[in-house]
C-alpha cells in the first residue's frame, strides 16, 4: 500500500492485531472473553504525510496508536519503522527507538506532572536520552521549543495548573518535539479543548509538520476535525479499517456506508444543501466488541446490507483511484445513495 505522496513509506503497519483477555463476572471468575480492540489493520505512512484516523469511541483508535509505539504488544502483525520491525525488538531496543516516535495525549493537563515545572517537563526526554547534556544546553533547547509552540520562554518556571488547556497542550507538543522525532502520534489532542482553541492547535500542528517535515498520525472521533490537517484518512469500526482514502476524495465521494454516515454527521452551514444530502445517518448502537457480528462488522447498522455481508468478511481492497475500502458493494454504493436521495426528494414533493 503506497502513501498518498507516492514516496517510500517510513512507517508500515501490516495486519496488526491487539486482543485483550477479559474476565467476565469479576476477577475471581474463570470465564474469559477476548476483546479484539484492533483486528488486522494495515497502512503505510510517508515522510511528511499526515494520516487522520477517525471512528466512534471504542473502535480501537487509541489502542492502535499504543501498539504502533510499542506501549502495547500486539498478538499479530508487524510495525516497520524505516524497514526495521519494532514488534520484534526487546524493551531496551524499543526504548531507544522512542527518540524518533513520540505521542501527544488527549487530556493536556492530565498528561503533565503537576509537581514539575514546565521547563522540567519539556526537558525530561532530553535528560533521559542525553544525560551528558550541560544544563545550559538543555535550558536553551527548552526555551527554543517553548517559543516554537507559541509559549513565552519566561514561563519556564511555572507549573501546569497556571496554564489554560490549550497552553497545556502546547506544552505536551513541545515535550514530544524536543527530541526531534520523525513521527508524532496525536491521540485526540483537541477533543478536550474549546472549538476556537481546537483550530489553533490544529493550525500549530500543520505549521510544525511542514517546518520540521514530520509524519503525523492524527486521531479523532470527528471527521470535521481531521479535514484540514490530513492528507489521507483511515476510518475505523470495531477494530477494523473500513476505508483509507485521500482527504478530498473521502469527503467528496465516500466509498463505505460507514464513512458516508460520518460525513453526513458533519454540520453543513447551508440548510438548502443539507436538505439535498441523502439520509445516510447511523441507526442503532455499535455492537459489543466482545461479540462482533459475523461477516462485515458493520452489517447490523448498514442501510445497504445484502446477504453476502452477513457471512463474508470484506477484505480491504484497492479501488481504481488508489483508495482502499472494505465493502462488498463499494462499486454500487454511489448509485444506491443517489437512488435514496431521489426517492427522498420525490417524497418531499
Amino acid at each position: 500500500m503506497k502513501s498518498a505522496t507516492g514516496t517510500e513509506a517510513v512507517l508500515r503497519v501490516q495486519d496488526l492485531a491487539v486482543h485483550f483477555q477479559v474476565h467476565k463476572g469479576g476477577l475471581m471468575s474463570n470465564k474469559i472473553s477476548v476483546l479484539k480492540a484492533v483486528d488486522g489493520i494495515s497502512f503505510d505512512l510517508a515522510a511528511g504525510e499526515t494520516l487522520g484516523v477517525v471512528g466512534e469511541s471504542g473502535c480501537g483508535k487509541s489502542t492502535l496508536a499504543r501498539a504502533i509505539l510499542g506501549l502495547i504488544r500486539p498478538q499479530r502483525g508487524r510495525v516497520l519503522w524505516l524497514g526495521e520491525n519494532l514488534t520484534g525488538l526487546d524493551d531496551e531496543a524499543l526504548r531507544k527507538k522512542r527518540k524518533e516516535l513520540q505521542i501527544v495525549f488527549q487530556d493536556p493537563l492530565a498528561s503533565l506532572n503537576p509537581r514539575m515545572t514546565v521547563g522540567d517537563i519539556i526537558a525530561e526526554p532530553l535528560k533521559t536520552f542525553y544525560p551528558k547534556f550541560a544544563k545550559v544546553q538543555v535550558e536553551e533547547r527548552v526555551r527554543g521549543m517553548m517559543k516554537m509552540v507559541g509559549l513565552l520562554p519566561n514561563q519556564i518556571n511555572r507549573y501546569p495548573h497556571e496554564f489554560s488547556g490549550g497552553q497545556c497542550q502546547r506544552i505536551g507538543i513541545a515535550r514530544a518535539l524536543v527530541l526531534n522525532p520523525r513521527l508524532i502520534i496525536c491521540d485526540e489532542p483537541v477533543s478536550a479543548l474549546d472549538v476556537s482553541i481546537q483550530a489553533q492547535i490544529v493550525n500549530l500542528l500543520k505549521d510544525l509538520q511542514k517546518k520540521l517535515r514530520l509524519s503525523l498520525i492524527f486521531i479523532a472521533h470527528d471527521l470535521s476535525v481531521v479535514k484540514h490537517i490530513s492528507d489521507r484518512v483511515m476510518v475505523m469500526y470495531l477494530g477494523k479499517a473500513m476505508e483509507i482514502a485521500r482527504q478530498g476524495a473521502l469527503y467528496r465521494k465516500p466509498l463505505h456506508p460507514y464513512t458516508s454516515a460520518l460525513v453526513k454527521a458533519v454540520p453543513v452551514p447551508d440548510p438548502e444543501i443539507a436538505r439535498q444530502q441523502p439520509d445516510t445517518g447511523l441507526t442503532g448502537d455499535m455492537p459489543s466488541p466482545f461479540e462482533p457480528p459475523q461477516g462485515c462488522v458493520f452489517h447490523t447498522r448498514c442501510p445497504f446490507v445484502v446477504k453476502r455481508c452477513k457471512v463474508e468478511v470484506p477484505p480491504l481492497r484497492r479501488m481504481e483511484n488508489d483508495d482502499w475500502v472494505a465493502c462488498h458493494c463499494a462499486e454500487e454504493l454511489d448509485l444506491t445513495i443517489r437512488r435514496v436521495a431521489v426517492r427522498k426528494r420525490n417524497q418531499d414533493e
